[in-house]
């Protein structure tokens, strides 16, 4: 990398716009940039890192991306710009960068913040022009790091050499050289290693422990399960051996178990014995009882048998008779049924006797049926009379059907004349509704279209009025915080002065004899300021930069939210215009109304087209109907004719045929009624004589079998007789009689029963008291039996799956022993890792070992082949080994530390330490050539010899073709360099003075 011109404008220190030709100040090889203290020296480095990442080295970047970065001198239209011309990878490449600007506003008060700009160009030296890349930020910014190699940490170590930094590398002790080196080799990848392992290590282990307390759990439960059998090993979960313990206690525990279940299937064997004895005792007495209490029963019923048995003689006599009676019983039936008909016979043949004329009352059956005759004979006569009547009848209904459809169609043409004279007036008035709605749809469509336009222009303007005065409030307050911020800068600019004023009696407390001064580097410090009344420190400028910032912020928040409002407010006033609101409100509601009018018209369209089709089918059904029946009137002329014609001879017929009576029908019915008279009295006369005869024959067949059974007239056998139910209830009677006798006799009779009332009485409640108490000691000893088999079962069941748990966590406790000796190794803390080195400090241990290699081929040079840096892994008290640093002096032949150099040999060790970093970090980021090198203070410490042997060796540097800047204000440097860059400064800022090797 070379850098080639650099360009700044109202930058740190620099109000106007600042040059640095590098070329030429790199012809010498070594160039000076000096300066006074405060002048701007570090801001030419810091405009170089900015270009190239877009951000300063440490603090001195601020807050808000890069704002503090303006100069305070320059001129309000001044933007802040830094432009870096520079050949990188064999590519010449020019790169622009403005920082956030907070500038006026081009219209209005107030102020807005301009966003960063970055430009990246590449000199294309085919065509001579320069041709545009990129302007996006992340993109600039990864090519660049891409090119270089290197962070900006690493590119101010390497490219911008800090002495101070170095010296400090040099006497720090391995914690503060770890942290330099982590960051310029990027050793976050190991540390990364590290602790991930840790993080395995803790993972495995809580999986472990997680196991282990699953494995204590079943433990317990097994001890549980055992009662005080089971003794738990004391060990916590993760301790070697408890899985083990474990399984030695549980094997004990199902041991005792199952000789717990043996005893307890004895007793159980022995309590079933007992049982089964007492139950057959008990069911002896049972019986014994059960026996003496049947016997003694018996007796009783016996008893009771004696005392009614003159009731069952009586009963036994009565359904004797009975049976007797029942041989009577057909022909009592019999005679009873022929009774019946009898009389139901006379009292029929009474009621139709009663219907005939006096001549016939008297008459026989045979003579009622003559005359029966005669009427049917007469009736059939009438039939064909009958159907001309029925005919008659029928012609005249047609005959009123035809006046009654006369009439019909008669209404139906008057209808339709009277319809159809109103038919233009009807058709015209529903076809203007359909006109009118359609004209309404067409207005609603237009005013549709206005409709939202002026909604949007009412909301516009009723924001419009709101905004106007949340604008108003808003430059209120923004003026209000600008006013503030106006005075805290006044203020913080103020003590800044004054504190500049006195900045050399700050910087003279800080010195003690013996040690460099951080300007001059000279050890003596014969008269250093001192402190006047009224010094102002860093803190109370610090303090009142940080109230103008805080002020400041505000001013900006309170400008943004009001362009925010103005620019809403612009918005709204555009749309809506200068129409009042109200004027807007009534336009807009005038508009809804006809919108909301022609919608409700418009709305009656399709009714409207509905009834129009409606009148015109109705008309057409009105006039077909007309025609039609004009063309029935026509046809029933002919039809009336015939009729009249068939009707006068039906009528002369059924004048002859009717005689007296009113009609033939009538004369019909009057000769059915007689025969059927005369048929009904002839059967009741026939059907009288024959049951009159039955009956006298059923009275002689009832007599002769009472005689038979034994009684002496008919109505004794009758009496005798039992209906169902009381025959019934005394066979029941008489069977529960015998059934008793027997069942008793049965019972005294049997041998065991009667054995059993001889013996002495059962004693029960003895007998049923051990039956319990052999069953109480059966359900304890079943009860103890069932819970020591469980208890088996469940220790046998707890101790497989604490042996499958053990098994399982087998190769977790394998991989945790692995990964915790792994990461002990790792982190420094094994007994295996001697040196207690950490994975990241044997890294950059190895990268110390090679800046150490490339140092001391410059420090031989400097120090005339006196000293010697070389890479130590000895620890350094009770702390870690790896990042030692250690001086081998050629005159003593000793290895010393580096915190015993002199302020001189300091000075140059850590200048040849700086570049041989630089080599090395070079080497790390891709061999990228750095032809442009920095180097910052120091130089005031080297006596003549010294300052000229560190001379030549960055002299030498040139041979490779690559420049040197030197930065200091050592007053020796500026004779012996003539290639030399000047900040003066002023209260307008600092400018920059260049002068060439020539």
């Amino acid at each position: 990398m070379r850098l080639h011109r650099l360009d700044i404008t109202a930058f740190g220190p620099f109000g106007a716009s600042q040059s640095v030709d590098f070329d030429d100040l790199s012809a010498a090889g070594l160039f000076l940039l000096h300066g006074p203290t405060g002048a701007g020296k570090t801001s030419v480095l810091d405009a170089v890192c900015y270009a190239l990442y877009g951000s300063v080295p440490g603090a001195r970047q601020g807050s808000g991306q890069g704002m503090t970065l303006r100069s305070d001198h320059a001129a309000p239209g001044t933007r802040t710009e830094v432009r870096l011309e520079l050949t990188v990878a064999g590519r010449r490449l020019e790169i622009t960068r403005q920082p956030p600007w907070e500038r006026l506003k081009l219209r209005g008060k107030g102020t807005t913040v301009d966003k960063a700009q970055t430009w990246l160009r590449e000199y294309d030296p085919t065509t001579r022009a320069w041709k545009d890349l990129s302007r996006s930020h992340q993109e600039i910014g990864e090519e660049i790091t891409q090119l270089l190699g290197m962070s900006r940490e690493q590119f101010c170590q390497v490219v911008l050499l800090p002495q101070g930094d170095f010296a400090r590398f040099l006497r720090a002790d391995a914690e503060a050289r770890g942290k330099l080196l982590g960051r310029l080799f990027d050793t976050r990848r190991f540390a990364e290693v590290e602790k991930r392992l840790a993080e395995r290590r803790r993972a495995t282990e809580a999986q472990v422990r997680e196991g282990d307390a699953a494995l204590l759990a079943d433990a317990h439960r097994m001890q549980q399960a055992a009662g005080d059998t089971m003794e738990l090993p004391e060990l916590a979960p993760g301790e070697p051996g408890l899985a083990e313990a474990v399984l030695e206690a549980a094997a004990v525990a199902r041991a005792t178990a199952r000789e717990l279940l043996t005893i307890a299937d004895r007793r159980l064997t022995a309590a079933e014995s007992a049982r089964a004895a007492t139950g057959r005792e008990l069911a002896d007495a049972r019986e014994l009882d059960r026996l003496q209490r049947r016997f003694a029963e018996a007796r009783e019923r016996a008893a009771r048998l004696a005392e009614r048995s003159d009731a069952h003689r009586a009963a036994q006599e009565r359904m004797e008779r009975a049976r007797k009676a029942e041989a009577v019983a057909p022909a009592l039936e019999l005679r009873d049924v022929a009774d019946s008909e009898h009389r139901r016979a006379a009292a029929a043949e009474a009621r139709a006797r009663a219907l005939l004329p006096q001549a016939l009352a008297d008459a026989g059956a045979a003579p009622l049926a003559a005359a029966a005759r005669r009427a049917a004979e007469e009736l059939g006569g009438l039939e064909s009379a009958r159907r001309a009547e029925r005919r008659l009848a029928a012609l005249v209904e047609e005959r009123a059907g035809l006046d009654r459809q006369e009439r019909a169609d008669e209404e139906v043409r008057q209808e339709a004349e009277t319809w159809l004279a109103d038919w233009e007036t009807v058709r015209t008035g529903l076809q203007s509704r359909v006109d009118s709605a359609q004209e309404a749809a067409t207005r609603a469509e237009q005013l549709a279209v206005q409709r939202d336009p002026a909604r949007h222009r009412l909301t516009a303007a009723r924001q419009r009025d709101r905004l106007t005065d949340d604008t108003e409030a808003a430059r209120q307050r923004a003026l209000a915080a600008a006013e503030d911020a106006v005075e805290a800068r006044a203020h913080w600019l103020d003590l800044k002065e004054q504190r500049l004023h006195g900045i050399a009696a700050e910087l003279a407390s800080n010195l003690t004899d013996g040690t460099p001064c951080a300007v001059c580097g000279a050890t003596r410090h014969p008269a250093p300021a001192r402190k006047t009344a009224g010094h102002v420190d860093r803190e109370a400028e610090e303090r009142a930069l940080t109230a103008y910032q805080t002020a400041d912020e505000l001013r900006a928040q309170a400008e943004r939210h009001l362009g925010t409002l103005r620019e809403a407010l612009a918005a709204a006033t555009a749309e809506a215009g200068d129409t009042p609101t109200a004027q807007l409100t009534e336009e807009a509601e005038e508009l809804e109304g006809a919108y909301t009018r022609a919608r409700a018209t418009a709305s009656g369209l399709h009714a409207a087209q509905e009834e129009l089709r409606r009148a015109e089918g109705e008309r057409e059904q009105r006039v077909a109907a007309q025609q039609q029946a004009a063309v029935r009137s026509a046809s029933r002329v002919a039809g009336r004719d015939r009729l009249e014609r068939e009707q006068a001879l039906l009528e002369e017929e059924l004048t002859l045929a009717r005689g007296t009576a009113e009609s033939v029908t009538a004369r019909a019915a009057q000769l059915e009624r007689r025969a059927a008279l005369l048929t009904d009295a002839a059967d009741t006369a026939r059907a009288a004589e024959d049951t009159a005869q039955r009956l006298k024959d059923a009275d002689a067949r009832l007599a002769d079998a009472a005689f038979r059974a034994g009684f002496d007239t008919p109505a004794d056998a009758a009496a005798a007789l039992l209906d169902d139910t009381a025959h019934r209830e005394l066979q029941r009677r008489l069977d529960a009689w015998q059934t008793e006798d027997a069942a008793v006799r049965a019972v005294l009779a049997e041998a065991d029963t009667a054995d059993a009332a001889r013996r002495p009485p059962a004693d029960l409640t003895a007998a049923e008291q051990a039956a319990a108490d052999a069953d109480r000691r059966l359900r304890e000893a079943s009860s103890a039996r069932d819970a020591a088999d469980r208890c088996r079962a469940e220790l046998d069941r707890l101790s497989a799956h604490a042996a499958t748990s053990v098994r399982r966590l087998a190769p977790l406790r394998e991989e945790y022993t692995r990964v915790a000796r792994l990461a002990s190794l790792a982190a420094g803390t094994s007994a295996d890792n001697e040196r207690r080195m950490r994975l990241e400090s044997y890294v950059l241990a190895a990268r110390l070992e090679q800046v150490a290699a490339a140092a001391t081929a410059r420090l031989l040079r400097m120090s005339s082949g006196r000293y010697t840096l070389v890479h130590s892994d000895d620890r350094s008290g009770r702390g870690r080994s790896g990042l030692g640093l250690h001086v081998v002096d050629a005159w003593t032949g000793r290895e010393r530390d580096t915190a015993t150099l002199s302020g001189g040999e300091t000075f140059f060790a850590s200048l040849a330490l700086a570049l041989g970093l630089a080599d090395v970090v070079t080497d790390e980021a891709g061999g990228v050539r750095l032809d442009t090198l920095f180097i910052d203070e120091g130089f005031g410490s080297l006596d003549d010899q010294t300052l000229d042997e560190v001379l030549d060796v960055l002299d030498a540097l040139r041979e490779r073709d690559r420049s040197v800047g030197i930065v200091s204000h050592v007053p020796d440097l500026r004779r012996r360099i003539h290639a030399q860059l000047e900040v003066v400064k002023g209260r307008s800022g600092s400018v920059l003075r260049q002068r060439g090797a020539g």
